[in-house]
């Protein structure tokens, strides 16, 4: 009976998996790294309490009124000290502004004079402190508001840092993997003469590229699930679009970024040449693309430009079908930059790839 031969596409992207499953540092930067960074950023940026601002009084004359009239106020702690103490407290960020009177051997009562706040400009603490502590003390003093105001503060699921975090991760994971992936093992494929010898070989130069960027697709899947499942498991961030869309996006942007690994493997002759692009093209992403902060924060002028970046494009599309739960028709000039970016990088690359 005559064995049955796979298609060499079949073949190569089953050789590429196998490869990358035997390759631990691979398994810990694609699905663990991302997932230790979200915990740590959605920690730091966690919904916190109300800060209590702390106020040291010097101890003179009719200052205990002073100290009634600010201990109303929830977010100011006060306490009574001597100067000694009190400038000690503010040199050591123990307090964030003292208030004294500006003349203490004065008859009148404290609240009817005049008051000296000492504090670290520098400090947002200290200019908060200082706002905090005027106010309270117009309010004690029997000040009617202008204007009424009602605080509405935004803390639900859908509006904090951490839901505008996880789509830029993915994003980001999404471009490392691809690029690093796939260049890094075009070129140690090359170096190790390995492309070489597949030269010989009746297998098209299309099949050998498609395999390794088809190979991430299987990738693909957990790779994105692991950071959803753990942003909403630890920190309730929920995809409020369709999960097929979110699907749909992910793979686009990893063929995309799998195309332009290729683009930039195919003809560096070493890793440190790979590595020098690599870093090139993507450190201007890391920090344009809003994986972590707003790209509207840029100048006006620059902002067509960063929005031509696929990273940006990725993101935005993500942060559409997860935080905004939008149809996938509202993102595609976002999903056209993709595709405009990954067909060009694969049919460069495959003009211009060399086996050695």
């Amino acid at each position: 009976m005559k064995n049955e031969v796979m298609h060499p596409l079949i073949e190569l992207i089953i050789a590429r998996v196998k490869e990358t499953i035997r390759e631990p540092e691979v398994i810990f930067w694609v699905f663990f790294f991302p997932v230790l960074l979200a915990f740590a950023l959605g920690i730091a940026f966690r919904e916190k309490p109300e800060p209590v601002l702390r106020v040291a009084v010097l101890n003179q004359v009719g200052m205990e009124d002073v100290v009634k009239v600010l201990s109303r106020s929830p977010n100011l702690s006060a306490v009574m000290v001597d100067q000694r103490e009190a400038s000690s407290d503010l040199r050591a960020g123990r307090v964030d502004i003292v208030i004294g009177r500006a003349d203490e051997n004065s008859p009148t009562p404290a609240l009817a004079g005049k008051m000296v706040f000492t504090y670290d400009p520098a400090r947002s603490e200290s200019e908060i402190a200082r706002l905090a502590v005027h106010d309270a003390l117009e309010r004690g003093l029997g000040r009617e508001d202008l204007i009424a105001i009602e605080d509405h503060k935004v803390t639900a699921p859908g509006t904090r840092y951490i839901d505008f975090l996880i789509p830029g991760l993915i994003g980001m994971n999404l471009m490392g993997s691809g690029m690093w992936g796939v260049g890094f093992a075009v070129v140690l494929a090359r170096t190790r003469k390995l492309l070489k010898r597949l030269a010989a070989t009746p297998m098209r130069r299309s099949h050998y590229l498609l395999g390794f960027m088809l190979s991430r697709l299987l990738f693909l899947a957990p790779e994105v699930a692991a950071l959803a499942l753990f942003g909403w498991v630890i920190f309730k961030v929920k995809v409020y679009g369709s999960v097929l869309d979110l699907a749909i996006v992910s793979i686009l942007g990893g063929l995309t970024f799998a195309g332009m690994g290729l683009l930039v493997a195919s003809r560096s002759k070493t890793v440190e040449a790979v590595s020098g692009w690599m870093n090139f093209i993507m450190l201007p992403m890391y920090l344009l693309s809003g994986s972590f902060f707003s790209y509207e924060r840029f100048p006006k002028i620059a902002i067509p430009f960063i929005r031509g970046l696929p990273l940006t494009a990725l993101n935005d599309a993500l942060r559409a079908v997860i935080n905004e739960g939008k149809p996938l028709t509202a993102s595609w000039v976002e999903l056209g930059v993709l595709s405009l970016w990954g067909l060009a990088s694969f049919a460069v690359a495959l003009r211009i790839f060399r086996w050695q």
